[in-house]
């Protein structure tokens, strides 16, 4: 039985999956992906006038975490150039992290691990 090793969370680096697309609208990111996986199931069950694409528009402190998403920094790294946005508020590192965890089980981001 394999143990699964633990993980500092915050000393890996977040890297955005390639299949998501973030464009700019005002102050937000909007993030989009393929509605489906393969391109011949959107032919055959997507309805007329739906989007092939799912859109999902982040609010402010969410642009502020995706923006600083490079492949490059580490969540730590992440969290300390957020604290003034954030206005060093209680608990707003754990919310940073519990973001970034949220977006890599929703497919968004995956972990490089910090060697």
């Amino acid at each position: 039985m394999a143990t699964k090793e633990k993980i500092n969370l915050l000393e890996v680096i977040p890297c955005r999956n390639e299949h998501i697309k973030a464009e700019r609208e005002g102050e937000t990111i909007v993030l989009s992906f393929p509605r489906f996986k393969r391109s011949w199931m959107s032919r055959y069950l997507l309805p007329k006038g739906m989007s092939k694409d799912i859109h999902v528009r982040l609010e402010e402190h969410g642009t502020a975490v995706w923006e600083l998403i490079d492949g490059q920094r580490t969540v730590r790294e992440i969290i300390e150039k957020l604290a003034d946005h954030f206005q060093r508020e209680a608990g707003y590192e754990s919310r940073i992290s519990t973001y970034l965890t949220q977006l890599q089980k929703d497919g968004f981001i995956k972990w490089i691990m910090n060697n």
